[in-house]
């Protein structure tokens, strides 16, 4: 496999064909998908025919653009890119309706009934979720992002301030901030931030850090600056656990919906594990196992809650399905998956430059399309490994695929870097590798991480 690497030594970066598709701010309509170079394209181009290795596959997968659902004044905004395989015509899912009997009875809550294989299933559902709604409201935030805009003119180049609207999720409060999670789109080029709480009142947020590889991010609020009456009325969200969520059961989705102020929509989890592929501002492309939902996703929601039944928070919205020929399909980062990277986010800082860690190795993305195509793991790919350094040490080889770090799944070399910048050098970590020589089997190493200011170039 080694072959496929000759061009690529020390590269950390991902290779993209003008075939692929990005994120370009200010520049999308609300229900378009588009194309890099044409921001009206439906992402129903052809395919190009597949090539025959593995190595000039590598960092040129092609994929459809998915809107996410930021707003630029009024410009809606939106990200990326999700694969075709998710749009499958020969599956769908019906779901049938009972009504009450009882005219004169009072509001139904969302409920349903489960019956053995082989008898008639029926699910309720009423779109009376006031309740849950009022009991959740005070954890949504709105997020207000004020940056700046370049553009290359016939005169030099010129910048514009742009305003985005995107929502964010109360999860943790300590004594001396609030923090409160969202998409890394949402806060992405920020001069600065503006929380806006669910009284109205409005105070600036900072970045506490942030995940371009699964779109995740903190802003955390100074408690000092709200004031007494907001503070009291502010509340911390319920997380619930996604991985237990169940296809067809009752969905509610809180966010900024197009920057008019929070709103509620309804509707069922619609799939799970759906791996959608995204491609951020920087051009990485990285695939995630996100929640579907049939409940209204619009521009500025996201960063919103996803919501079962119980009102707990199963998903960070993220992205809707762009296309002419789709409806009802938005996605959501599940809470079980987002809620340890946030967690690394608020109890840790973004590690000063001299105590930067790196592993000691160069790598390329093995994407989940390769992988199906080559039977090679989804991961990154060993292309090097550095004399000296703690992956030498502990015994990464190259042609390895590392698939894991300290538990957390990896699926490109944006993931591990983004691990990576919270931990220091000198910690001992545990790095699994998916050994080329032993058939991919999986093996769990210890590496020391070296010092990147001591990096062996």
């Amino acid at each position: 496999m080694s072959d496929f690497f000759n061009n690529d030594n020390g590269s950390n970066t991902n290779e993209q064909n003008n075939s692929t598709y990005s994120y370009k701010k200010d520049e999308i309509n609300q229900g378009e998908s588009y194309y890099q170079w044409s921001p009206y394209d439906d992402g129903n181009r052809a395919k190009k025919k597949k090539q025959s290795t593995f190595g000039k596959k590598l960092g040129r997968t092609a994929a459809v653009a998915l809107v996410f659902g930021l707003i630029a004044g009024l410009a809606f905004q939106s990200v990326v890119v999700v694969s075709n395989k998710l749009i499958d015509a020969n599956s769908q899912t019906a779901i049938e309706t009972t009504k009450s009997d009882d005219s004169s009875s009072e509001k139904e809550k969302v409920s349903s009934t489960s019956t053995a294989v082989g008898t008639t299933a029926s699910t309720k559902i009423t779109t009376d979720v006031s309740e849950i709604a009022q009991n959740v409201l005070p954890a949504i935030v709105q997020v207000t992002n004020v940056g700046i805009k370049e553009y290359q003119t016939l005169f030099g180049l010129y910048q514009q301030p742009t305003t985005s609207a995107g929502s964010g999720i109360i999860v943790s409060q300590d004594d001396n901030y609030i923090y409160i999670a969202t998409n890394n789109h949402v806060v992405s080029g920020a001069e600065t931030l503006t929380i806006t709480f669910n009284d109205g009142e409005a105070v600036e947020g900072t970045i506490k850090g942030t995940d371009s590889s699964c779109d995740l991010a903190v802003v955390s609020v100074a408690v000092s600056d709200i004031k007494a009456d907001t503070l009291s009325a502010i509340k911390v969200a319920t997380l619930g656990d996604s991985d237990a969520t169940v296809v067809g059961e009752a969905a509610i989705v809180i966010g900024n919906a197009l920057g008019y102020g929070t709103s509620v929509t309804d509707g069922i989890i619609s799939a799970k594990d759906r791996e959608v592929s995204i491609q951020d501002d920087d051009g990485n492309t990285v695939t995630n196992s996100l929640i579907q939902t049939n409940a209204a996703v619009n521009p500025g929601n996201s960063g919103g809650a996803l919501l079962n039944a119980k009102g707990e928070v199963i998903g960070i919205v993220s992205a809707k399905l762009s296309s002419e020929q789709v409806e009802g399909m938005g996605y959501a980062i599940p809470i079980s998956y987002a809620w340890n990277i946030i967690q690394q986010m608020i109890d840790n800082d973004v590690v000063s430059e001299l105590d930067a860690s790196y592993i000691g190795i160069a790598g390329k993305d093995i994407t989940q399309e390769m992988s199906e195509q080559y039977n090679v793991p989804v991961g990154v790919y060993v292309a090097q490994v550095v004399t000296g350094s703690g992956a030498e040490a502990a015994g990464i080889k190259v042609e390895d695929v590392i698939t894991s770090f300290n538990g957390r799944k990896v699926t490109s070399v944006n993931t591990l870097n983004n691990i990576m910048k919270y931990i220091p050098a000198g910690t001992t970590v545990e790095i699994t590798v998916a050994r080329a020589d032993n058939d991919y089997q999986e093996e769990t190493l210890e590496v020391t991480l070296t010092r990147k200011i001591d990096k062996v170039q």
